[in-house]
């Protein structure tokens, strides 16, 4: 498996696991988001379907990670 298959599926357990984003606020902004999977929290953010603080903590996390 490619290393950003891994990150990427790393990065949904985050959301899912810690943070409770539903799977189909996920899956729509993947599809929003097309190949630039580095999007994907910001437009989680822009869709309102993460808060300020949980795009923060999803940045903290994709820092470590």
């Amino acid at each position: 498996m490619p290393p950003e298959t891994t990150h990427q599926a790393r990065l949904i357990n985050f959301l899912q696991e810690e943070l409770a984003v539903p799977t189909a606020a996920i899956s729509l902004a993947l599809r929003q988001s097309g190949a630039e999977f580095n999007a994907l929290p910001i437009i989680l953010w822009q869709y309102g379907l993460i808060t300020i603080q949980q795009l923060n903590q999803v940045f903290d996390w994709m820092e470590s990670a």
